[in-house]
């Protein structure tokens, strides 16, 4: 039996982090994947391969509809879905061996094969070949991520009946695709299909689409992206899915509570993930999940039992790779013996439409619910003179800050590279700007950041120069 400092089960970004961290830290470290390749849903089936494909359809789209603007005559432009899926997953190949590479520089033992409790300190790993490896570890780091989720009426066949796997390795462009859900999965891969010629149509339960984030982005991306040629219809709730062979036939009820059926080539299921901790025995450790099906942990993402830890996806908190990145990070610097820092009011979230939509801190909802005193700042990204120059003119940027003492609170964006713009509000909030800091602080022209400076400048005093 191989002994070790620390185990991690699953080498998604919580679990690949966590590892080179405990490594550069001076623990023996052990990493366990199920799949044949590095990387989990992230790097495999998730948000590498999606931008990969997001950025293919934006450069046809581009072509077809912007180019001839831009004095670029294009004639016979046509999509090649089969080329595109070729080159996502050669970006996905080069990134899972990415993290092959950091694995073996930072001396990490990779064991390919499922892992599984035996008890709290013992992990065997079951290979494909039939075979089983014991690891005996004083900590062990559960990093097992999600799975796309469904609900009863609506289980995807993964033939006409998709998720978003199956999404990203499709063989024709769908004449006519229906998405079930309105949120962050269902809008980038709608993207990618509408701007490649087909129909989208989208059935979404709440009253808007990206509901967890603040209005204003909901709003202003609905405008975007039915220019696109999205059909939405809200609330709805979905009864079943039915795969008719070369269709699929939904029904619904709508608010009124009249059946629909909507028909298409097919259904792209997107009603978020779940936690992924099937095989994992977690019983022999002691362990259970919750009613949502996650692990539960405390503030320092440690479990019930002492020696074992759990991040990402499997836990609480929003289900991004940056959050499970920064926890495996925490994790493997508290067992170090340090006192890491970690403040989830700040992890910001992004879709990667185009333009993007990113957040973070609080919403206008969350601060009314709350009872807060805030005042707003916001900028039209039309009024920009670097938006005009590359005809990216849809968006906004809103800026929430307290009303007596003018900290920033939340800041949310639908702008060209809203997604890197994002960040200037995060470092901005960690150290507990005020809208004024950001206002004072020069900005090059023309950039897409001098909208971040006015909606600051409209949030102090309602300065902003430029509408």
């Amino acid at each position: 039996m191989s002994t070790y400092d620390v185990t991690i089960i699953g080498s998604g970004p919580g679990g690949y982090v966590a590892a080179i961290r405990c490594a550069q830290l001076g623990m023996k470290t052990a990493i366990i994947e199920k799949y044949d390749t590095l990387g989990g849903t992230c790097l495999n089936v998730g948000c590498i391969p999606s931008k990969a494909l997001l950025d293919s359809s934006e450069h046809y789209h581009n072509a077809v509809h912007n180019f001839a603007e831009h004095g670029i005559e294009t004639k016979g432009v046509k999509p090649n879905i089969e080329q595109m899926v070729k080159r996502k997953g050669e970006v996905v190949s080069q990134t899972s061996a990415g993290v092959k590479f950091l694995m073996d520089k930072n001396k990490v033992e990779v064991y390919q094969g499922r892992g599984s409790f035996v008890d709290k300190n013992t992990v065997k790993v079951s290979h494909t070949d039939g075979k089983e490896t014991l690891l005996s570890s004083k900590y062990v780091i559960i990093a097992t991520g999600s799975k796309p989720n469904f609900f009863p009426g609506m289980e995807p066949d993964k033939k006409r009946i998709i998720t978003s796997t199956e999404a990203l390795n499709m063989k024709e462009i769908p004449k006519k695709m229906l998405v079930i859900g309105g949120g962050v999965i269902g809008l980038e891969l709608g993207s990618v299909f509408a701007r490649l010629g087909s129909e989208i149509e989208v059935i979404e339960f709440a009253p808007t689409i990206i509901p967890t984030m603040d209005g204003a982005l909901g709003k202003e991306l609905s405008k975007v992206l039915k220019k696109e040629g999205f059909k939405f219809n809200f609330e709805h709730r979905v009864q079943k899915v039915v795969n008719k062979g070369k269709s699929v036939v939904l029904t619904a009820l709508n608010k009124k509570g009249e059946e629909v059926t909507f028909e298409a080539d097919y259904c792209l299921v997107a009603v978020g993930r779940k936690p992924y901790t099937e095989g994992l025995n977690l019983e022999a450790a002691g362990l259970s999940v919750n009613q949502r099906g996650q692990i539960d942990v405390n503030d320092h993402l440690q479990t019930s039992v002492a020696n074992i830890y759990a991040v990402g996806d499997v836990v609480r908190g929003a289900m991004l790779a940056h959050k499970a990145e920064e926890e495996g990070v925490y994790v493997a610097e508290l067992l170090a013996g340090q006192k890491p820092h970690l403040n989830y009011n700040l992890i910001p979230g992004v879709v990667y439409t185009w333009p993007e939509v990113a957040a973070v801190g609080k919403t206008e909802e969350e601060l009314k619910a709350a009872g807060v005193n805030y005042k707003v700042g916001s900028f039209p990204v039309k009024a920009l003179g670097r938006a005009r120059a590359s005809m990216d003119t849809a968006g906004l940027i809103k800026i929430l800050a307290d009303a007596a003492t003018d900290e920033v609170l939340g800041v949310h964006m639908i702008a060209p590279r809203a997604a890197d713009l994002i960040m200037e509000a995060v470092v901005a909030m960690e150290y507990r700007a005020s809208a004024e800091d950001i206002a004072r602080i020069c900005h090059p022209h023309p950039t897409y950041s001098e909208a971040v400076k006015e909606a600051a400048m409209d949030a102090t005093d309602k300065r902003a120069m430029h509408v």
